[in-house]
């Protein structure tokens, strides 16, 4: 097997922080739709649910809030996203590099879907705080009084609430969707970027189409592995505070209990719309930033 380009963890917390910002404009409309549908009560008896799939959810979220409705909650990912990205792909590419015994060292896909745990661990101190606000503000469907304004708002009234603790409610159930999603994440782009690139040919050989399809790809591959931890995350983020007392685990009985173990894919068919076009363009514009601080800073 060829060798890899020698890693640049700096380079990649840049370049990173690039790809995350793609992330965000491409597949928030959709992450919206999947928190609702993940976080809607449950209809009393001969009632109909408030949203019977993804498309009549989008449906009536556009036609009651128009096309912003779609982007509630995007301030916090925003703000939040590009060092999210920028951590992780920097945790990713140090994960690597601690793996090697010299530079340009071909890992396997074991050592990195280990540098992908790693990654993973380094993006909860943002992620958690963030996910938490944009749930809540995801879940204002159409409310006329709604009890949060922004990003801020929600900040300020959790931690008057119940102090930092509040902000971070969530933190271990976001570890239990990441940190194995994020292995998977990793190891699956660098598959679907060996399979991709020419016999004889290296990874600078792989064009955009090529990129978008292998990025695209561990998107997909991700979130196979976090979608019920996800369901998980946004009940216990969502719910009133003293409603699940033993945190993630409590959810979890709650819900294949009442619901079905098939409640804990709620969701699933946005994700899955959003994953493929959302996670090729964060790899795209990770790979192309990556390529001009190449150009730029090729001693970095």
């Amino acid at each position: 097997m060829a060798g890899e380009d020698k890693v640049s963890p700096i380079k990649s917390f840049f370049a990173g922080g690039f790809g995350g910002v793609c992330v965000v404009f491409t597949g928030q409309p959709l992450d919206t739709i999947k928190v609702r549908l993940q976080t809607m009560p449950i209809p009393a008896a001969g009632e109909n649910p408030v949203y019977s799939g993804t498309f009549d959810c989008a449906k009536k979220t556009i036609q009651l809030e128009g096309i912003r409705g779609l982007y509630k909650g995007m301030a916090a990912p925003i703000a939040g996203v590009a060092p999210i990205f920028a951590i992780c792909f920097f945790g990713y590419n140090l994960g690597k590099q601690l793996q090697q015994n010299k530079p340009g060292d071909k890992l396997t896909y074991q050592q990195q879907f280990k540098a992908g745990l790693l990654a993973g661990c380094f993006t909860t101190a943002i992620m958690a705080p963030g996910e938490r606000i944009k749930c809540l503000l995801q879940v204002q469907a159409n409310e006329k009084n709604p009890k949060y304004k922004g990003p801020v708002d929600v900040v300020k009234q959790l931690y008057k609430q119940g102090g930092i603790r509040s902000v971070y409610k969530g933190t271990c159930a976001t570890l239990l969707r990441d940190v194995p999603a994020t292995g998977i994440y990793f190891a699956s782009y660098e598959f679907f970027q060996d399979q991709l690139t020419p016999e004889g040919g290296t990874r600078k050989d792989l064009g955009p189409l090529q990129i978008l399809l292998a990025g695209g790809g561990a998107g997909v591959c991700n979130w196979v592995g976090a979608i019920a931890p996800d369901t998980l995350k946004s009940r216990l983020q969502t719910a009133p505070e003293g409603m699940y007392k033993r945190g993630v685990r409590s959810v979890f009985v709650d819900i294949v209990k009442t619901e079905g173990p098939t409640a804990l894919f709620k969701g699933l068919t946005p994700v899955m719309l959003r994953a493929f076009p959302a996670n090729a363009a964060c790899f795209l514009g990770y790979e192309m930033a990556m390529r001009a601080l190449n150009y730029v800073f090729p001693n970095l």
